[in-house]
């Protein structure tokens, strides 16, 4: 049995079976891990969810930021991008199916000493605090009332993680830091506006720094599995493994087998960049 991490998908389905035929991806004795963001901007976000729900118990899903704007915009909340291709899963027959095993996936999984997280963990928080605080965010979308969450989910405050955070507040942390956080400040707090929040960690904001590069960042004990920042793209360290290679936008799809680290890469039709592309 083999554990193969693949990275962003961004509704990229033609893609994801010429790599899964390319490792001779066995659902009946191999798993696979998905970084987040199945969906939108590609061209095939629909066959992404069906194909990833059916493998069942052979796919571990965390939740990546595009994925949290696809349930949003279902219940009503959050703003239309004029990039966004979810119509299609909208008028599909299953899509109150899909939203639901969707909205069942977590933001943040545990195995062994491998993590994985679509953006990235705030530096003061260890992984064991981490799997609790994604809990809390699973019961949130689980929960009769889950609506209003949704609701209150979006916003870049606060920045910092406090310990006695509640209610939206708090949980808004969480997912802003485990689906959409690129850099840090030196003291920890999240940067989403400056210029350069999104660029490659050498033309980042002035005094900031990638979240993994924190000082005495509690995670570094896991192996944390990540993806959300193509201007990043792959990166194999100690401690990290960085796997969104800008598969919609001209890159590549790219899987790494946790066992031995092997890469495996299958290249993506080119496609140009849109304003504000993440």
């Amino acid at each position: 049995m083999a554990t193969y991490a693949i990275g962003d998908l961004q509704g990229c389905f033609e893609p994801l079976q010429r790599l899964l035929d390319y490792i001779s991806f066995d659902p009946a004795a191999d798993r696979v891990w998905f970084v987040g963001d199945l969906v939108n901007r590609g061209p095939a976000s629909l066959e992404v969810l069906r194909f990833v729900r059916s493998l069942g118990a052979a796919a571990t899903v965390v939740l990546g930021n595009h994925d949290l704007h696809l349930v949003m915009q279902a219940e009503g909340y959050g703003k239309t991008n004029k990039e966004d291709t979810l119509q299609e899963i909208f008028a599909a027959p299953d899509r109150y199916q899909l939203l639901a095993w969707l909205r069942a996936q977590p933001l943040f999984h545990v195995e062994g000493d491998w993590a994985m997280v679509h953006a990235g963990l705030l530096p003061e928080w260890t992984v064991a605090k981490a799997k609790a605080l994604s809990d809390e965010i699973a019961v949130a979308l689980l929960e009769p009332g889950h609506r209003e969450f949704l609701a209150n989910m979006w916003g870049s405050e606060p920045a910092s993680w406090r310990d006695d955070l509640v209610g939206w507040d708090r949980l808004r942390v969480v997912v802003n830091a485990m689906t959409r956080m690129r850099y840090v400040t030196s003291a920890g707090a999240m940067e989403f506006r400056a210029e350069g929040s999104k660029a490659p960690p050498d033309k980042g904001p002035a005094g900031c720094l990638p979240w993994f590069e924190a000082p005495g960042r509690a995670s570094a004990d896991h192996k944390i599995v990540c993806g959300h920042w193509s201007a990043l793209g792959f990166r194999d360290a100690p401690n990290l493994l960085a796997l969104d290679t800008g598969c919609l936008w001209g890159g590549c799809l790219t899987a790494v087998r946790l066992e031995d680290r092997r890469i495996f890469r299958q290249p993506c039709p080119q496609q140009a960049k849109p304003s504000g592309w993440d």
